[in-house]
């Protein structure tokens, strides 16, 4: 078994929000939470459970443009969920 998974699996999931719409694992295990409307709407917005960074331009969160942007930071942060 790789290390990685022995990380990512030593976290649980938290609860899933209702208007979920993605969820990445950070390189530590934290989540990276895709939430809002779907597709064509713009209150798509990205939230890690790990340094607790997110997105913070509500009018031109488009779906595709958030997916882009949380699979990045998912991608490069390494920091751990603190709950």
């Amino acid at each position: 078994m790789s290390t990685a998974a022995l990380r990512i699996s030593a976290f649980t999931e938290p609860e899933r929000p209702k208007d979920l719409q993605i969820r990445y694992i950070n390189l530590a295990g934290a989540y990276v939470d895709v939430t809002g409307g779907g597709e064509h709407v713009q209150d798509n917005r990205w939230t890690c459970r790990g340094c607790k960074d997110s997105s913070d331009s509500r009018e031109t969160d488009w779906l595709r443009r958030v997916r882009e942007a949380a699979g990045t930071h998912a991608s490069t942060c390494r920091a751990i969920p603190l709950t």
